[in-house]
This record gives C-alpha cells, sequence and structure tokens, in this order.
C-alpha cells in the first residue's frame, strides 16, 4: 500500500483524488495548505504528491525543492486549473513527474499515478543492486543530489548523455562519474576540450591520419577516437564544435566507425558518448550554428546542473571538503572554520561557481597558512567587498521603505489582485444580467464552459442567486 498526499483546498477535487487513491488500494491523505502539506510530508513517508499550483498560502511549484529534499523524495504530480507554459516548464524542469490541467477526467489522473508508482518501485529495486560511487561530487541539496540520481541511471546503461551546465558547476566531474560507475570503468575516459581543437587539425586530431596524408604527417596517427575505444569519450563544450565537422561526427556516433585523414580504410571504435555545454544549443540550432540531428543524437539522456547560487545549501559541505583537502595537499595542519568564514561565502554570489569557490578556499587555506581557524579576513578582498556592499544595499532599500514616497506607493492595489476584483465584479454583472443561465453567460462573455465554471469556483460565485 503506497502513501498518497493531496496538496489542494479545491474539497471536490480532493475527495475525488483521494476516492480515486483508495480504489487502487492505497492511502490518501489530505492537506488543504501548503504548510500542512508540508508538514505531513516531514512525518510521514509520503510516496506520491497531488500538489495544486495555487493555494491560499502560496504557490505550490515554490515548494517542489523541499517536497523533493524529504527522506522519502516522493513523486510529484502537478494538477492545476490555471496552467501556464512556463509553469508546466519549471515543474518539469524540477523533476516531477506529469503536469495535469483541471478539470481532467479520472482516468486522465489514475494513470499517472499508477505509472508514478510503478516507477517509483522500480528504481527502489535498482537502487538495492547499485550504489553511486560518487567520484569526488559534493554536496546534498536537492538538485545535486537528484543529479547524482540520474548520473546512477547513465551509469547502467551506454546511451549518449549531454550535461547542460554553465563554467564551473562540475560538468567534467559528472561526466567522470558516469564513466567510473559504469561497466567500461576500466577502459580509458579520454577527454576533448572543443573549444582548443585548431581548426586546421581537427580531423586529424579526432580521427587520426596516415603517414603522408599532409606535409608534417611523418607517421601514422591513431586519433583520440580510436584511443576511446572500449571507454568513454568526453566532449567537452560541444557547442565549439566546427560546423563543417558536425556532420562527419553525426555518421561516426551512428555508425561507431570513422576514417582516418588521408585513409582509404574506415576503423571501428566502440566508445560511449558522454558531452557538456555551457551553452544554449536549442538555440543555436535555431540560428544554423548547430545541426538539429547532431544534438537529438547527442541527447539521449540528459542531466542539468544548476549553479551554485541555486543551491547554496551545498556550500558548507563543499567548503569543509576542500578545506580538508587542501590542507593536506599544502602539508598543514587540519583548520577549522568560524561562522562568519561561511556566512560571507554563502551570501557571496557565484558567478564561477564552484570552481571559483574552491579557488577562493585555496587562496584563504594559503592566506591562513599555519593558523589553525578560518575567519572572513583570509577570504580575499574582492568577494568580501562584494558581500558588504550587497549588504549595505539590501539595508539601504530596507531604510527606504520609511520614507513619505515608500508609504505612497504601498498605498497603491497589486495589479493582481486589481485585475481579481474587476473580473470578479464582471462575473457578478455577468450572473446578474443572465439571471444565471450559463449558455447566456458563455455567449455573452465569450468564455469556454469550462473557463466560465473555473472564474465562478475561483470567486465564489453562484450561479443560480447572481448577485
Amino acid at each position: 500500500m503506497a502513501e498518497i498526499l493531496i496538496i489542494d483546498d479545491d474539497e471536490i477535487m480532493s475527495y475525488t483524488l483521494s476516492r480515486m487513491t483508495q480504489r487502487l488500494g492505497h492511502k490518501a491523505t489530505i492537506a488543504s495548505s501548503l504548510q500542512e502539506g508540508l508538514d505531513i510530508a516531514s512525518r510521514k513517508k509520503i510516496d506520491v504528491v497531488f500538489l495544486d499550483v495555487r493555494l491560499p498560502d502560496g504557490n505550490g511549484l515554490g515548494i517542489i525543492p523541499e517536497l523533493r529534499a524529504k527522506v522519502s523524495s516522493p513523486e510529484i504530480i502537478i494538477i492545476t486549473a490555471f496552467s501556464n507554459s512556463s509553469g508546466a516548464e519549471l515543474a518539469l524542469k524540477s523533476g516531477v513527474w506529469d503536469y495535469i490541467e483541471k478539470p481532467s477526467k479520472v482516468n486522465d489522473m489514475k494513470l499517472p499515478l499508477v505509472r508514478a508508482l510503478e516507477y517509483r518501485k522500480q528504481k527502489q529495486r535498482a537502487l538495492m543492486h547499485f550504489s553511486v560511487d560518487r567520484c569526488g561530487i559534493v554536496g546534498s541539496s536537492t538538485q545535486t543530489t537528484y543529479c547524482v540520481d540520474l548520473v546512477a541511471n547513465a551509469a547502467t546503461c551506454d546511451a549518449n548523455v549531454l550535461i547542460y551546465g554553465e563554467t564551473g558547476t562540475g560538468k567534467e566531474l559528472f561526466a567522470r562519474a558516469i564513466h567510473l560507475n559504469s561497466p567500461r570503468c576500466a577502459g580509458v575516459f579520454m577527454v576533448v576540450d572543443c573549444a582548443a581543437l585548431p581548426e586546421h587539425l581537427v580531423e586529424s586530431i579526432l580521427f587520426g591520419h596516415v603517414k603522408g596524408a599532409y606535409t608534417g604527417a611523418d607517421q601514422d596517427s591513431e586519433g583520440l577516437i580510436r584511443q576511446a575505444d572500449g571507454g568513454t569519450l568526453f566532449l567537452d563544450e560541444v557547442g565549439e564544435l566546427p560546423a563543417n565537422l558536425q556532420k562527419t561526427f553525426l555518421r561516426v556516433l551512428q555508425e561507431r566507425c570513422f576514417r582516418p585523414v588521408g585513409s582509404k580504410k574506415e576503423i571501428n571504435s566502440n566508445f560511449r558518448l558522454v558531452a557538456a555545454t555551457n551553452r544554449n544549443l536549442d538555440e543555436m540550432c535555431k540560428k544554423g550554428l548547430f545541426r538539429n540531428d547532431l544534438l537529438h543524437r547527442l541527447r539521449t539522456l540528459s542531466i542539468e546542473l544548476a549553479p551554485l547560487r541555486e543551491k547554496k545549501g551545498d556550500i558548507k559541505e563543499i567548503a569543509y571538503h576542500y578545506i580538508d583537502k587542501l590542507c593536506d595537499k599544502y602539508d598543514l595542519k587540519p583548520k577549522s572554520v568560524a561562522p562568519e568564514f561561511l556566512n560571507t561565502l554563502i551570501k557571496y554570489n557565484w558567478t564561477g561557481n564552484v570552481r571559483e569557490l574552491v579557488n577562493v578556499l585555496e587562496s584563504s587555506v594559503n592566506s591562513a597558512a599555519h593558523e589553525p581557524i578560518l575567519f572572513p579576513v583570509h577570504i580575499p578582498h574582492r568577494i568580501r567587498a562584494e558581500v558588504t556592499i550587497g549588504s549595505m544595499r539590501d539595508n539601504s532599500l530596507k531604510a527606504d521603505d520609511s520614507k513619505p514616497d515608500a508609504q505612497f506607493r504601498k498605498k497603491l492595489p497589486l495589479l493582481r489582485n486589481l485585475l481579481n476584483e474587476t473580473k470578479r465584479e464582471y462575473m457578478l454583472d455577468l450572473m446578474n444580467v443572465t439571471g444565471g443561465n450559463l449558455d447566456k453567460a458563455i455567449k455573452i462573455s465569450g468564455l469556454s464552459k469550462a473557463s466560465l465554471y473555473n472564474y465562478l469556483k475561483k470567486f465564489n460565485i453562484s450561479a443560480a442567486n447572481g448577485r
């Protein structure tokens, strides 16, 4: 019996989902607010959450990371009458199982639940037989844990993987973890930096060449793809792959064979491909800078690494991990860390991500030298200055709130509230004019039947009584 949590303030929808869950042989618990739902998820081992978007105490999308961070890490199904494309994209990027619009038929809500539970059972069974080695990946935030789970999935198969992420987020570290957890771990992990490939030698570097293929080719060369045979080929910054090579490389991916420069004979190479980029390849495809068909081949599986500023919960763990490593590296005694040191790191906006953080920690450890405790004074001046200026700016904004003009601005209603009140008045007038005749109301307003029902429900207006 699975535990299903329904977070929805719509009593009819909550009842419908609860009855559906019970008929499937599972237990349902209902919460009518975000806080109530989080409290229940903290106390119980929840398998699946049905989560509404608009609730009395906030937006349901905002608590997805908190729900996923719970010990049971439940699957999440969004169900909402106020859907939009940006909300759906945000939800799906956060790892939700499905995004369903209200009103929906019971079967349309039942199937995602059944499939989510099947997937959950399958995942738990697989985890019993496979424990992923993090290979240096540090962090226990929801975002990092989710990406480590994707590493585990990728390691069990031989499909191509594309890793997205800003510079310094650890794309190569995750690629290496995939390799070292896979059956190819005994093979080579061949790194190719596409941004550093000289255009006139790129084919020779990747595919090799035969003696005499061009001036200066005084002996045969294997090429990196041949060297990756039996292992993993990691194409870093694949968005920089020259346009004239993209078509050739597409065929290599399809056939796993290639022809060295100057050779008439094709050579096979049984490599597994992992690629990484900090660029938007979809936008590049639209501009004709990257091949669509190659992109489809690259991202059979994909992992998107969050920037450090979006997972600051990892900073403390990363700091302790690397401070210990750096002390060993420089033959220094272990150092303790003052709370103010960590607070400064947490307040800084890490544009260079984990790579920048590690460089700052290295500077701090060397600055402290044989001193036993790290204080903010050991952090590079530019970091401390930016944090201090940011704090001063925040304090200035708070002070501005007490000024007369700020008080005047506060008297203006929120545009959302004003629009909602206008819509409510319109719906009241519409019901009054039509005498509660819904067919007439649809014709006059131009609304669909579903939209009209949603507005009446939202504003608690009775069709029978009008005003």
